[in-house]
């Protein structure tokens, strides 16, 4: 019974190995003699202006979440349109009206938030 999960065991315990062996492995190799110029923010080679604890427009974030809503169009469609013939001849045009449904449903949301201004940056 018990050595079903000697495989669960042994990912978990590479797991844990790995991640000791990573965070330990900053003492070998971060920095041995430290100095100002070491230990600066290098932010593209300039100085860092402002703070890190500025707020980010909320308008990035929708437009983050109406990227990953609208790039799950291309996971279902892909597929789909590889296997259109094949699916086509055995089921017939109900493939093809059901596909055409969820492309107007995504390009209907497409449209609303267009409509609302989601993409206007200003």
């Amino acid at each position: 019974m018990l050595e079903q999960y000697i495989p669960v065991f042994l990912v978990i315990a590479v797991a844990i190995i790995f991640a000791a062996g990573t965070v330990f492995s900053s003492e070998i190799f971060g920095p041995q003699r430290p100095n100002e110029e070491k230990e600066s923010t290098y932010e593209s080679g300039m100085k860092p202006v402002g703070t890190t604890k500025e707020r980010v427009s909320v308008k990035y974030y929708l437009v983050a979440m109406l990227f990953i809503i609208f790039d799950l169009e291309v996971i279902f469609v892909y597929p789909w349109a590889v296997q259109f013939k094949k699916m086509f001849s055995e089921m017939g045009i109900s493939v093809f009206v059901s596909m055409l449904i969820f492309l107007v449903v995504l390009e209907l949301g497409y449209l609303y938030v267009f409509k609302k201004g989601g993409f206007r940056w200003d």
